[in-house]
């Protein structure tokens, strides 16, 4: 009897070993190799050498990007360094990149460590922006007024909470409003570990105000990017190990209601939205094995996708580039502006692409 039950117990340890194996390497996409796409006039772009995980493009052209992100067990060029705020004005024929100033707060710039980040610009054309930070890998959201003439941010106020413990994206709604998706990466090694590699799918979407915070969305794995359409009515959620993008009706409360999922043969990270035709830009990791185990002889590949229609029955999905990491590595983001593209990475450089 006594052999019996251990028979079932090995039993039982390998079919799970054998389903948890499948699960991982389905989750991480372990076997997909990249078949390149290339774009004509592309080129890196100078000054970014250390990761640009997140941009956004205000109408006018300027260009904020998020540089110099440590993430827990993800390869870091400059990890005794910290992170920084970039500029990018694409109305110039040659854009560079400068880096913004940080004024007027007690924020502690030697362990600014910025994630996902979001603008918004009130009736009065004052932009603000929202930045996730992870100081000593905690989760804090900084927000910033942009001071054009000064090229600088003048810091107004550190957010915290308990329902933003790991935050990964966010996406504006006004000056103190927002919606982020929360990951739990940030919060504890072990809780990381079981996210990543048993597919505990936690993650949840928070709406945050002044005067209210609640969860209104939930059973992610791994959310990660969020953004809004042009006409505020629908929030784009990206599952990030499930490969998914989520389309959530927004009611005037500020809750959710889920109206239909995309499916991909990758893992989607930010999303960008094109403020005139509503298309929706995707960062996204083919591969999420070389992503989390950095092998320079092998390195992790990028991609971009481009989501057209999404709210009708047949979105059209394109893949605008794909690189296998030769050029660039771990494509995080994407977005564009009058025929000109933005691609962001974790760790590594980014590309400035004329379509």
């Amino acid at each position: 009897m006594a052999k019996l039950i251990l028979l079932t117990l090995v039993g039982l340890g390998l079919a799970f070993f054998r389903d948890h194996r499948s699960s991982y390497q389905r989750r991480f996409n372990v076997f997909r190799e990249v078949e390149p796409v290339d774009l004509p006039n592309c080129h890196l772009i100078k000054g970014i050498e250390a990761g640009s995980e997140d941009l956004e493009i205000l109408p006018n052209g300027l260009a904020f990007i998020s540089s110099g992100l440590k993430y827990p067990g993800i390869k870091s060029f400059e990890p005794d360094k910290p992170g920084k705020i970039l500029l990018m004005d694409l109305n110039e024929k040659d854009p560079e990149v400068v880096e913004l100033e940080m004024t007027g707060s007690k924020l502690d710039l030697s362990l600014f460590n910025p994630h996902g980040i979001s603008t918004f610009t009130d009736e009065g054309n004052a932009v603000y922006l929202l930045v996730v930070n992870h100081p000593n890998y905690k989760t804090t959201v900084e927000l910033f007024k942009f001071q054009e003439e000064e090229k600088s941010l003048l810091h107004l106020k550190t957010i915290t909470h308990t329902l933003l413990s790991s935050v990964n994206d966010i996406v504006a709604v006004g000056p103190e409003h927002f919606y982020a998706t929360n990951d739990h990466y940030f919060t504890d090694p072990y809780v990381r570990s079981w996210e990543l590699y048993l597919g505990l799918a936690w993650s949840y979407v928070v709406y945050y105000s002044p005067d209210e915070v609640k969860v209104v969305a939930a059973g992610f794995d791994l959310a990660n990017g969020i953004n809004i359409s042009p006409d505020g009515k629908y929030v784009y959620i990206a599952e990030f190990l499930a490969h998914k993008i989520h389309v959530y009706e927004k009611h005037a409360n500020w809750t959710l209601t889920p109206l239909k999922s995309l499916e991909f043969n990758t893992l989607v990270d930010n999303i960008s939205v094109d403020p005139v035709t509503g298309d929706l830009w995707v960062g996204c990791h083919p591969n999420g094995k070389k992503l989390f185990f950095y092998d320079e002889e092998n390195p992790p590949p990028s991609e971009v996708l481009r989501i057209q229609d999404i709210l009708t029955e047949e979105p059209k999905v394109t893949q605008v580039y794909a690189e296998n990491g030769t050029v660039l590595q771990g494509s995080t983001v994407a977005a564009v502006y009058k025929g000109k593209m933005l691609v962001g990475t974790v760790f590594h450089k980014a590309l400035y692409c004329e379509l």
